[in-house]
């Protein structure tokens, strides 16, 4: 994501401040120092030229796109919660290592992005056709839990396959699942919670893992599953409804649109936002940023 990036950037930029001295007239004074103040402006130009035009693009974006386009909480809260489900775990992690203070700050990038595809997908159309066909192969989310042993190179698959057979054993004389998990589960991000993998869609999981997971009945037992992964035995909790392709229609058009996206589009799409608005921006060395790459070539 761009934020990430500009995160990174931002914070290389504000470490290279100490070297500045303070030859700005302004009386706004960020930093004192024995050797000299750092003032405003002096932050201002420093972090103009480490990230000043992606920073700007941003905010601009931002402003033009949010009077025509609306993002709703639930839309940012769905995109978390993907994100989250992909990341386990690692999603705190992963908002410290890209700089992000807390999901409100991510969920400000998400709300960039999906205004972007909004005005993006108003240049791309979907026929009838291919959002039934979509439709026809959309597979709602669901809830499973899973106990793995691994094959690797401390363990055989014949090894691997001896202990999973007796795990489904105690399972079928009454042992609890989640109880089971916690003991002989190798998955070290779900082994804790019972083997709990939270909800998941199509796509997300390793194909065995998958059409396994799907195929079975809410709080049915799979046998062992071969993946890549090892030996697994999945139980799935919950399963999401499939609604009626006319409930579903305008969702579904949406997506198979979003899946029509490419850079080119997008940036044709800002640029017709930005003519829309009659963006002017006033800083000389500034004032480049948003044309476009077929501008630039000119």
């Amino acid at each position: 994501m761009k934020k990430w990036i500009i995160a990174l950037t931002v914070s290389a930029g504000v470490l290279g401040l100490s070297a500045c001295n303070s030859t700005s007239g302004s009386k706004d004074v960020v930093v004192e120092t024995k050797a000299g103040d750092i003032s405003k402006d002096e932050l201002y130009n420093a972090m103009k030229d480490k990230v000043g035009e992606q920073a700007l693009r941003e905010l601009v974006y931002q402003k033009v796109l949010s009077e025509k386009y609306n993002v709703t909480d639930e839309e940012l809260n769905e995109k978390v919660d993907e994100l989250k489900q992909q990341l386990g775990t690692n999603f705190e992690l992963a908002l410290q290592q890209y700089g992000y203070k807390d999901e409100e700050d991510l969920k400000a990038t998400f709300k960039t992005g999906l205004m972007q595809e909004k005005a993006a997908i108003k240049d791309v159309k979907a026929t009838e056709e291919e959002v039934k066909e979509y439709y026809d192969n959309f597979k709602p989310q669901i809830k499973a839990r899973h106990i793995l042993i691994k094959i690797d190179e401390d363990t055989t698959e014949a090894d691997a396959k001896k202990k999973i057979d007796e795990v489904k054993k105690k399972l079928d004389e009454g042992g609890k699942f989640e109880d089971l998990a916690t003991e002989y589960s190798e998955d070290p991000g779900s082994a804790a919670n019972g083997g709990d993998l939270g909800w998941f869609g199509a796509g997300q999981m390793v194909p065995e893992f998958e059409e396994a997971a799907y195929a079975l009945d809410v709080n049915e037992i799979s046998a062992p599953v071969k993946s890549q992964h090892g030996y697994h035995i999945i139980q799935t909790t919950e399963k999401k409804e499939k609604k009626s392709f006319e409930d579903m229609k305008e969702k579904m058009e949406y997506e198979v649109k979003v899946a029509k996206l490419d850079g080119e589009k997008i940036e044709k799409a800002m640029e017709r936002e930005l003519k829309d608005a009659s963006v002017k921006i006033n800083d000389k060395d500034l004032k480049d940023i948003l044309k476009s790459n077929t501008e630039t070539e000119k």
